[in-house]
């Protein structure tokens, strides 16, 4: 056996030596027995502490190490499998497009780093089970990045590259029965890590599992299952099963369900074996309803002896591409996707399988139908819980090379550097990659497409992978979104695949190209507060036939639970583990926060978005459209919930029956409340039952309409107690039966508001145009173009800073402007706004007997000046007003272009319930639709705001610019106060993309016309 040359790990065309061949990830047991148990005799975990030792490259690494004779037991022990740098070796480095070590070694594409290249050394030892005597021994690496050589008793084994497949090597010429040494080497990078430039953090190690297997003297080694509907109809179906064997005996095959067999047979098993099963009516397999059969293979010896039993889960099911649209068992599907990392902010890509269930429960109560494994294959577990719960896959092949091509967009390189292109020395290797992930996930009934990798540009080498898939699979299309960026091979793909398009770029481009269907493998980037007018494209997508929906990118933050200075745990990203270079907080794009994998509010939106019944509720009747392929709304609870005035107040439940992409009309039923007020009536879909995913009455789906009834006039003459007003030097006071009010001359504003005795502002109220800049306001630039409003707000002032004149000394304050009149006292403030040109805006307050104040905010456009990121006003309360409450849309937090997932009601929650956990600070927590809010005391002290036209209303324990200065919630200050903001309007927050894309015109505040702002506070 030859020694290994650490000179093949920078050699694209050695990716591989003695790796076994790859094959389908089917489970074998020796009996029934040991299946029903799970106690499998033929695999033994090595999962555990192995000895380990680190060096930062090549020339660190202990020589030797592999040797019978080199003592390893100093070392110390890591945890297997495991990333080395969640383990306090070398660091987590988060980049995007750039390479990671570019700027610190100067190589060209195929060379690998070599002052700062981590080299990995574990060394464990195991024995032979005595049951296998005879029998050979292997061992499965399931995911180890970048690279790897093994060795056993020292004895050189074998090498592999392809992070994210299995690697398997045969130990039976090396192994003894007992005491057998088992080294490895891993390789942070070797010539395959050009292909693996994905967004993601950058890890390297034994982080998949890692066992011992052997198999019976006939064992089958690969099964290719298919199935196949020779009619239009799914009335007969034909279940196809490729067997590759070592040795020769007997197979039967019996495919099931419970304790119903459906259709056997028995037949000799040769090398390669092919057998039949025909079944009448099958039920099919989709999202929807993911039924699965049990196809049981039992293998025997010549003598009929059974030597072992495979069980293999089949999904009767077609995907095809019929008139240029993708199709599931005959109908047009709409993929409700999302993007997903493997990624556990406790243990990085080494995930388990419980936080992967955790995933894809949420995706199924929240109407994601799809996945899209960007950018590589997932554990196998991940497949088999996505044909349990009904999830279609986009299976994604390793490769990304978005560093390499980038450059060449740049002028940055020849596009001879471009990976893999048209370069033969990549093109086995990649070849190789779509072999593996074809092998072993080719039987999952979850798997509609497979995806050659992602941004990786166009060339030869793409076009060969491709037509490898077609060659090897002729059930499902193949994806492929670089023909984008170069078309030379626009056969490399079956589908238009497209990044961050607009809504109108879809549009626009269908209107001329017919000849695919349309797919966004990634929209609506999801970074920090953003998915906003997601509504544009998943409408579009019942309104084109050829624009199949997409995937948002993405699912999860990548982000890593780290400690502070003081010990307390925030999640960590990009360049907070100090390495460089990095991409920052690009890390965090998903719909769920990273730690406890829970939904952000974007998630409202997007359950609604994507939910599958889509209800139009009109003042007398109502329209059900069911966007289900194959489920009646028959199968749902439809519930009919009243309220007026946000407090439900009558329910009915009403029977529908819509057939799938069909719509009907229904009456209202007739309820009996007429009193004036504001009602709504909430049409809404619950499971009957139980699911896998959710119990019976959960809300998959619903519709709101709203009407309002009038008051009839009457005259009612109401005795008003007269204010007392007070015309003091500095303060203009002003008195009623529960309260006062200051308005000061010297500090411009209103002072001081007491109700019933206690102050209430901690600050003067003051207008506000500004908000804490979400991820997407930084991508565009919101902040150089409305900076100015940013001052404006902080620096506003009733002086005017230019006064006519010059070697004049400061202006005197303006003195507000004072009316007294039959309703009330109405004080005005003029504020001068240091923006150029120059602008001003009024706050006019008018004191009611009653305690209430009704404010106006006004501004006159000035030229030259843009429109603003809010228009309102901002208060401080004492840190004690803490308990919130609104009649508005909630629960989540809305914006003027995400609100579509909420109802309009009365919520409560505490005052850090509305502080999202975004990674970086940014605006969070604004209401939309707001008739009224407030802030009170455990004693129920407080202030109410309301606004006659509805009004954005927040109640946080920062202010804007406090929030805007941290860059993680660690860096927050201190909490002293409550911050409430009331506007008419905030901007939108935009989400087509984070690095360019503004809002849409039409969620833009007016900047060319009178703004005014009404609304009213009082104490309770």
């Amino acid at each position: 056996m030859a020694e290994f040359d650490e000179r093949i790990i920078s050699n694209p065309k050695m990716f591989q030596e003695n790796r076994m061949d790859a094959h389908s990830d089917h489970p074998y047991y020796p009996t029934y027995q040991a299946y029903e148990t799970g106690e499998n005799d033929f695999c033994r975990c090595l999962n555990g502490l192995w000895k380990f030792a680190y060096a930062r490259n090549f020339a660190g690494a202990i020589p030797g190490f592999e040797r019978e004779d080199y003592d390893c037991g100093g070392w110390e022990d890591i945890r297997v499998p495991a990333h080395i740098q969640m383990e306090g070796y070398d660091v987590p480095a988060y980049v995007n497009v750039q390479y990671p070590w570019d700027g610190r070694e100067e190589i060209s594409p195929g060379e690998i780093p070599e002052h700062f290249n981590p080299i990995a050394s574990y060394v464990t030892y195991f024995d032979v089970p005595d049951t296998w005597a005879g029998q050979p021994v292997c061992i499965s690496f399931q995911g180890v990045e970048s690279a790897m050589a093994l060795w056993c008793n020292g004895t050189y084994v074998g090498y592999a590259e392809d992070s994210f497949t299995p690697s398997e090597f045969d130990l039976t010429p090396y192994v003894r029965e007992k005491q057998n040494k088992l080294a490895v080497r891993v390789f942070k990078w070797s010539a395959g890590s050009w292909c693996e430039d994905q967004d993601f953090y950058r890890f390297s190690g034994i982080f998949r599992d890692v066992y011992l297997f052997t198999r019976p003297k006939v064992h089958i080694t690969d099964v290719k299952i298919k199935t196949i509907f020779p009619g239009k109809a799914y009335e007969t179906a034909w279940l196809t099963a490729e067997l590759k064997a070592a040795g020769e005996g007997s197979v039967r095959a019996i495919l099931k369900e419970g304790t119903k067999i459906y259709a056997e047979t028995e037949c000799t098993l040769k090398e390669e074996t092919q057998i039949s099963l025909k079944v009448d009516n099958p039920r099919l397999w989709s999202s929807e309803d993911p039924f699965l059969f049990e196809l049981l293979l039992e293998v025997g010896d010549k003598e009929g002896k059974l030597l072992e039993v495979i069980p293999q889960k089949v999904g009767f099911r077609e995907i095809r591409i019929m008139d240029h649209i993708i199709q599931v068992n005959g109908k047009r599907v709409v993929f409700h996707g999302v993007n997903r990392h493997e990624f556990s902010s406790i243990r990085g890509r080494c995930i388990t399988r419980e936080e992967t269930l955790q995933d894809i429960l949420t995706m199924k109560r929240n109407n994601i139908n799809a996945v899209r494994t960007s950018h590589y294959p997932n554990a196998s577990f991940f497949y088999e819980l996505c044909d349990k719960y009904g999830i279609y896959v986009v299976d994604e092949n390793n490769m990304e090379s978005h560093g390499s091509w980038d450059a060449y967009i740049r002028g940055m390189c020849s596009s001879e550097e471009v990976i893999p292109g048209d370069r033969t020395d990549y093109k086995e290797m990649m070849l190789d990659r779509i072999r593996s992930i074809y092998e072993k996930d080719k039987n999952h009934a979850c798997v509609v497409i497979w995806s050659i990798g992602n941004e990786s540009f166009g060339g030869t080498v793409p076009l060969a992978m491709a037509d490898l898939f077609r060659e090897m699979d002729d059930t499902r299309p193949v994806h492929y979104e670089g023909i984008y960026w170069d078309n030379r091979y626009s056969k490399t793909s079956d589908i238009y695949s497209r990044m961050y398009a607009s809504a109108k770029d879809v549009r626009e481009y269908l209107r001329e190209h017919r000849d695919k269907p349309y797919l966004l493998c990634e929209y609506a980037h999801a970074m920090g507060n953003s998915c906003g007018a997601l509504h544009k494209y998943t409408e579009y997508a019942y309104e084109e036939t050829l624009f199949q929906g997409g995937f948002i990118w993405d699912y999860i933050d990548q982000s890593i639970t780290k400690k502070d200075a003081y010990g307390r745990e925030y999640q960590a990203y990009g360049g907070d583990f100090m390495e460089r270079p990095t991409d920052y907080n690009f890390s965090g794009n998903g719909i769920v926060y990273g730690g406890e994998r829970t939904p952000s509010p974007k998630m409202q939106e997007v359950k609604f978005c994507y939910q599958f019944i889509r209800v139009k509720v009109e003042r007398e009747e109502l329209v059900v459209e069911n966007r289900h392929l194959f489920t009646n709304t028959s199968a749902y609870k439809c519930l009919l919930t009243l309220k007026k005035d946000g407090y439900p107040i009558e329910q009915a439940v009403m029977e529908t029956d819509v057939a799938p992409l069909e719509k009907q009309k229904f009456s209202i039923p007739q309820f009996h409340h007429k009193e004036p007020g504001e009602y709504v009536l909430s049409v809404s879909f619950h499971l009957k039952e139980d699911t896998p995913w959710a119990r019976a009455g959960y809300e998959v789906a619903f519709g709101e309409g709203i009407w309002k009834i009038a008051p009839k006039a009457v005259n009612r003459m109401q005795a008003e107690k007269p204010l007392g007003v007070i015309h003091g030097k500095w303060n203009l006071g002003v008195r009623g039966e529960h309260f006062d009010v200051l308005f000061s001359y010297q500090s411009g504003g209103l002072t001081s508001y007491r109700y019933g005795g206690v102050e209430l502002l901690s600050e003067i109220p003051m207008p506000n145009f500004w908000r804490a800049p979400v991820d997407n306001d930084m991508g565009n630039q919101m902040t150089a173009r409305y900076g100015q409003w940013k001052l404006a707000s902080m620096y506003l002032a009733v002086k005017d800073p230019n006064p006519a004149g010059e070697g004049q000394k400061d202006s005197s304050p303006g003195d507000p402007k004072v009316e007294e009149t039959e309703s009330g006292v109405v004080v005005t403030y003029t504020y001068y706004m240091p923006t150029v040109p120059a602008s001003q805006c009024q706050v006019s307050y008018r004191v009611c007997f009653d305690g209430k104040i009704h404010t106006t905010l006004t501004y006159d456009p000035v030229p030259g000046l843009c429109e603003m990121p809010e228009f309102g006003m901002i208060f401080r309360f004492p840190g004690e007003y803490d308990r919130v409450a609104w009649y508005g849309y909630g629960p989540e937090e809305t914006y003027w272009d995400r609100k579509s997932g909420a109802k309009l009601g009365v919520y409560k929650n505490r005052l850090w319930d509305n502080m999202a956990n975004y990674l970086v600070p940014q605006e969070c927590g604004n209401k939309v639709g707001v008739r009224w809010g407030e802030v009170t005391d455990a004693r129920g002290r407080g202030v109410h705001f309301a606004s006659d036209t509805g009004m954005n209303f927040s109640a946080l324990p920062f202010t804007p610019h406090e929030m805007e200065l941290a860059k993680h919630p660690f860096e927050l200050p201190r909490s002293q106060s409550v911050v409430v903001r009331v506007s008419s309007e905030q901007m939108g927050i935009g989400g087509d993309d984070s690095w360019g894309a503004k809002p849409h015109p039409e969620y833009l505040l007016n900047g060319t016309v009178r703004n005014k702002f009404t609304f009213a506070f009082w104490g309770i």
